[in-house]
């Protein structure tokens, strides 16, 4: 295959096939990672979007996804608590916000938040906006249409639910909900009015090309932002003995993602601790976005330090409207 050739096509406005893109993964690593980054730069600049997020409801989740130790079907120790006051959350926002956060998500563990925990989440929303001018993204699982007209009037603007993985693979990670569900809840926040990240977790066990499926299902959503969690592998849950996967496949993929999602955020999620440089060859291979601090139930990266390696390679962190 010829990279180069492909990659200004790419660069002209190609959308290049699944057979192309199933091609392209064990092309030369250097050639591939640095043509990835180019397309990154011709379609988003220096562009990067930089968010964090908090565990605002944690455990005892009905759902049995197998990589996650919030689920109640699994013994994995995890803290358990309901929805967290309107002061621990905005207190936690004013202090992300002055550390150089632009982006804050109210992530909630289970099935869906209550009806009555999206009137509160809304309410706190409302404080945390008028306080503080931070972007608010909220992470709260298979909501309705009229719960995200809610959140969206309290002034939320970006809704985050991943697809997980693939078509073909997601009935191997959950069996409680799926993959339609998800997107039915993806629309249901469009149809709202809000902006939409969603992604997966790659490690899980799945093919690279189930990754790819699941890259050219986000193309076909038109999502623009999009989360990459590399498996960090928790005890006592199904998933918990996977080998994590290496660095040169993670660069492989999210390559390969770039290619395919040539004007999308990319962002490096939760595992991104796992690898010895905290993703910076990654962000010289196609990413530009990345959650910043702890992740739901593992240990992310300070911001400070994001901060330095984002200005270290010429990145500039800015908030974008997406469709």
């Amino acid at each position: 295959m010829d990279i180069i050739n492909l990659k200004q096509k790419v660069i002209n406005g190609y959308d290049i096939t699944i057979t192309e893109a199933k091609e392209l993964y064990y092309e030369d690593l250097n050639l591939l990672k640095d043509s990835a980054n180019e397309i990154r730069k011709h379609f988003m600049k220096d562009s990067f979007d930089l968010c964090t997020i908090i565990n605002a409801k944690s455990g005892s989740c009905s759902e049995n996804c197998k990589f996650c130790a919030q689920s109640s079907h699994y013994k994995s120790d995890v803290d358990t608590y309901p929805l967290l006051s309107d002061d621990e959350i905005i207190n936690d926002a004013i202090k992300q916000k002055e550390q150089g956060i632009l982006r804050y998500s109210i992530v909630t563990s289970g099935k869906k938040l209550s009806d009555e925990d999206v009137l509160k989440e809304a309410r706190i929303i409302k404080k945390l906006k008028d306080i503080c001018n931070i972007e608010i993204c909220v992470s709260n699982g298979l909501l309705s249409y009229e719960n995200f007209k809610i959140l969206k009037e309290a002034g939320a603007t970006r809704v985050h639910n991943n697809l997980e993985s693939s078509e073909s693979f997601f009935s191997s990670v959950c069996t409680t909900h799926t993959i339609n569900d998800k997107i039915s809840t993806i629309k249901a926040a469009r149809d709202a009015g809000l902006e939409v990240c969603s992604g997966g977790i790659i490690g899980l066990g799945e093919s690279y090309e189930q990754r790819i499926e699941m890259a050219f299902k986000l193309k076909e959503l038109n999502i623009k932002s999009i989360p990459i969690n590399v498996l960090n592998p928790i005890p006592n849950t199904p998933l918990g003995n996977n080998d994590v996967l290496s660095e040169e496949e993670v660069i492989r993929t999210i390559a390969v993602f770039r290619f395919i999602l040539k004007d999308s955020f990319i962002r490096l999620a939760g595992g991104r601790s796992l690898f010895k440089d905290k993703g910076e060859i990654i962000f010289k291979s196609g990413a530009n976005a990345a959650i910043s601090g702890d992740m739901l139930t593992t240990s992310g990266i300070s911001t400070k330090s994001d901060l330095e390696l984002i200005k270290s390679l010429n990145f500039t962190p800015e908030i974008i409207s997406i469709p």
